[in-house]
């Protein structure tokens, strides 16, 4: 079974998950950026997420997670959760 590891930020809209991208862009730190706007728990570490297999997170979020490249920052990518800014760290 594929494993993989990724970072996020999860926020309410779009337009907010577009400003933190163009951050990023810039060389802005994914883990303050999380720490400062995530609404995911998972925000307190950074946006963190641990290492997890394919089919455990909703599909909009799998597929960019395990069909993406790794290490760049995707998004925003549209769950039942909100928008979330996804970096996959790795996987296998």
């Amino acid at each position: 079974m594929a494993k993989a590891c990724a970072l996020h930020i999860l926020v309410k809209t779009r337009e907010q998950a577009e400003k933190l991208k163009r951050q990023l862009d810039k060389g802005a730190d994914f883990s303050k950026l999380a720490k400062q706007h995530s609404l995911c728990p998972s925000g307190k570490k950074g946006g963190d997420l641990g290492e997890f297999r394919k089919g455990q997170m909703v599909k909009p979020f799998n597929d960019a997670v395990f069909k993406g490249p790794v290490l760049a920052i995707l998004g925003p990518v549209k769950t039942q959760f909100g928008f979330h800014l996804i970096k996959t760290l790795y996987r296998d």
